[in-house]
């Protein structure tokens, strides 16, 4: 890939993506740099909130690559992730035609006419084979069911589709692939062994502050610090859904936007929905105590 050749070493990489404000420890460094310069997809597994998915962002913007996003879902099939025809136009173009024949309708030439690129509605893998290099970013693929990551497999070994009316498109440019996924269900090895593999973690405490600051230049240190540390305390207290980092910039950003500079325990309670999305999150941090965390 052309891009790599700016990247020299995993530390070049995680300057390039401290520059967009992504700050990546040295696995997701090392991680992101072979994936790169091998032409390898990455694949992107944790928690969510871990920034999996901020990093495939962070990579098209510090590698100023087009990023081209497919967002699995439950019941997504080839059609929603390479391409469509548009039966619309398709239909549209065939009455022209008709009205316009004055009965000398040639079907089979108009069969011919229906199926070419005039009428191809590109999704998204079929974009980031055709307009590579790019970042392709296939978004919690384990929302998506076995016969989609069957599918995939053949995309991502040869870089290239067969459409059958318009024949094989192969990208000149591999595409730098980064798939995530929540761990909502395992995905099949077979697509694993084609990837390089990362488990992304939450940031370390040191790391969440300078996130915080980084991200939010006008907080205030121990406010950053005291953000973290709470937010650290929270994901070990057994929630449904430990909060991210996501979660801490806007827990962040709600104070700022009240003009505290202390997270003291009344303002935690009445911001806590920004940190905590489950009532019974909510309920289990106010029956241990939201002072004692804080104090912790």
């Amino acid at each position: 890939m052309a891009a790599a050749v700016h990247v020299r070493s995993p530390q070049d990489l995680a300057r390039s993506l401290e520059s967009t404000g992504y700050l990546a420890d040295d696995g997701v460094a090392m991680a992101a740099f072979l994936a790169l310069r091998m032409g390898r997809p990455l694949f992107c597994e944790g928690e969510p909130g871990t920034g999996k998915t901020s990093l495939a962002v962070a990579l098209a913007e510090a590698l100023d690559l087009p990023l081209i996003r497919l967002q699995c879902h439950e019941g997504i099939d080839a059609s929603q992730a390479l391409y469509d025809w548009d039966f619309p136009r398709q239909l549209l173009h065939l009455r022209t035609l008709e009205a316009a024949s004055e009965g000398t309708f040639d079907a089979d030439a108009a069969e011919r006419s229906l199926y070419t690129e005039r009428f191809l509605l590109t999704r998204p893998l079929l974009q980031a084979l055709t307009d590579a290099p790019c970042v392709l970013l296939i978004d919690e693929i384990d929302r998506a069911d076995d016969e989609f990551e069957a599918f995939l497999l053949q995309v991502l070994d040869e870089n290239s589709v067969t459409i059958p009316e318009l024949g094989e498109i192969k990208a000149s440019v591999p595409p730098l692939v980064v798939l995530t996924s929540n761990r909502t269900r395992e995905v099949h090895d077979a697509l694993k062994r084609r990837c390089l593999y990362h488990w992304v973690e939450h940031p370390g405490l040191e790391r969440e502050i300078a996130i915080l600051r980084h991200r939010l230049p006008g907080i205030d240190a121990a406010l950053a610090e005291q953000i973290a540390r709470a937010v650290h305390a929270l994901r070990d207290a057994d929630l449904l859904k430990p909060p991210g980092v996501a979660e801490s910039l806007d827990w962040a950003r709600a104070l700022i936007e009240l003009d505290r500079d202390v997270l003291d325990t009344a303002t935690a309670a009445a911001t806590l929905g920004a940190v905590l999305k489950y009532r019974e999150d909510l309920e289990r941090v106010a029956r241990a105590g939201l002072d004692r965390l804080l104090a912790g």
